[in-house]
C-alpha cells in the first residue's frame, strides 16, 4: 500500500491543503447567504438597501435601513451556530466505520467465494485446479490495475475479492488433502487471527512503530520477495525443482524464507492500520475507504497464506 500510485497522489493533494477544511470561497467573494456590503459610487446594491450617494426609501430612514440589514445577518449566524458542526458523514469525508464496514463486506465476498471453491475442488480435483489458476492470475493482473489505475474502482475492488476468495478456497482444499496436512487450514486460520490481533494491538500502543522511513525499508523487501516469489514460481512450474516449495524446500533454507514472508506480511498489517489512521484524521473523501478496505484484506489473504506455507513446510 504504501507504494500504490493512488496513495502518492493522495500525499501530494493533502500537503496542497485540498483536503484541510470544509472548502473555502472564492476570493474577494461573499459567502452564500451572507449580504453584501455598499461600494462607493456604485449602483444596484441589494434590494431595498440605500447606496452611498443615494437617498433611503420614502418614509425609512438610513438607520432603519441598515438595521434590518444587521438584524438579518444576527439571524443567519444564530442558525448557523445552532446547527453545529458538520459530521464526516455529511461533509463525505471517510471514517473509521466506514473502513470497518467494507472491510467486513469484502471479507464476506472472500469467503463466500472460497467456500465455493473448496466445494468444488473437494468434488473435482480438476475443476480445483483451474479455480486455483483462475484466481491466481486473475489476482495477479487485477491487483496491478487496481494500483496504477488513477480512480477508484468499487467494482474492480468486489472482483479482486471474489478472485481472491476463488484462489484462497481452492488451494487451502489442496494443502487440506494431502496425507499428513490434516488440520493444517484451521492452525493457519487460527494463527493469521492471532497475528492480526497481535499486529493491532502492537501499533495501538506504540509498540510497533510505523515510520516514513521503516515504510520505504519495507516497500524495498516487499519488492524483492515478489520478484523472488514469481521466478521461484516459474522454475517450480517448468520443473527445475523437484521440491513442491520450490527454493529451499522443506528445509531450513525453505524455513527461513517462510518466516522472513510471514515478517513481511505481518508488519503490512501495520502499516494498513497506520495508513487508514492517516487517513482518516486527514479528512479523505469516502471513496478512499474502499482502497483502505482492499489493502487490508490483500495484506490479510497474504499473512494467511504464508503462514500455510510454513506450517505445511514444518511438517514435512
Amino acid at each position: 500500500m504504501a507504494s500504490n500510485p493512488v496513495f502518492n497522489r493522495f500525499e501530494k493533494e493533502l500537503s496542497e491543503g485540498r483536503y484541510a477544511g470544509f472548502g473555502q470561497q472564492g476570493q474577494g467573494q461573499p459567502q452564500q447567504g451572507m449580504p453584501s456590503q455598499p461600494q462607493f459610487g456604485q449602483q444596484g446594491g441589494p434590494q431595498g438597501q440605500p447606496q452611498w450617494g443615494q437617498q433611503p426609501q420614502q418614509g425609512a430612514g438610513m438607520g432603519a435601513a441598515w438595521g434590518a440589514q444587521d438584524q438579518l445577518s444576527n439571524q443567519q449566524l444564530e442558525q448557523m451556530y445552532n446547527a453545529g458542526t458538520a459530521t464526516p458523514q455529511q461533509t463525505g469525508r471517510m471514517t473509521l466505520d466506514d473502513v470497518v464496514m467494507k472491510t467486513l463486506g469484502l471479507f464476506a465476498i472472500v469467503l463466500v467465494f472460497a467456500g465455493g471453491a473448496w466445494y468444488l475442488s473437494s468434488q473435482n480435483e480438476s475443476a480445483g485446479m483451474g479455480l486455483w489458476g483462475v484466481g491466481l492470475v486473475g489476482t495477479l493482473v487485477l491487483g496491478l490495475v487496481i494500483a496504477f489505475k488513477k480512480t477508484i474502482s468499487v467494482p474492480l475492488i468486489v472482483l479482486y475479492a471474489a478472485l481472491e476468495g476463488l484462489f484462497v478456497g481452492a488451494i487451502s482444499q489442496t494443502f487440506n488433502d494431502i496425507p499428513g496436512y490434516e488440520g493444517i487450514v484451521f492452525q493457519a486460520v487460527l494463527a493469521t487471527l492471532c497475528v492480526f490481533a497481535g499486529m493491532f494491538a502492537g501499533w495501538k500502543f506504540g509498540v510497533i512503530k510505523v515510520t516514513a522511513r521503516s515504510r520505504r525499508i519495507f516497500g524495498l523487501m516487499l519488492i524483492g520477495y515478489v520478484l523472488f516469489a514469481l521466478v521461484n514460481l516459474v522454475l517450480q512450474l517448468v520443473g527445475v525443482f523437484d521440491e513442491p516449495f520450490g527454493l529451499g524446500g522443506s528445509g531450513p533454507l525453505g524455513i527461513g524464507i517462510s518466516i522472513f514472508a510471514v515478517g513481511l506480511a505481518s508488519y503490512s498489517l501495520a502499516i494498513d492500520f497506520d495508513t487508514i489512521d492517516q487517513g482518516v484524521r486527514a479528512g479523505l473523501p469516502e471513496k478512499y475507504s474502499w482502497l483502505m478496505a482492499h489493502g487490508l484484506i490483500v495484506s490479510v489473504v497474504w499473512l494467511y497464506l504464508e503462514i500455510l506455507r510454513l506450517l505445511a513446510r514444518l511438517r514435512d
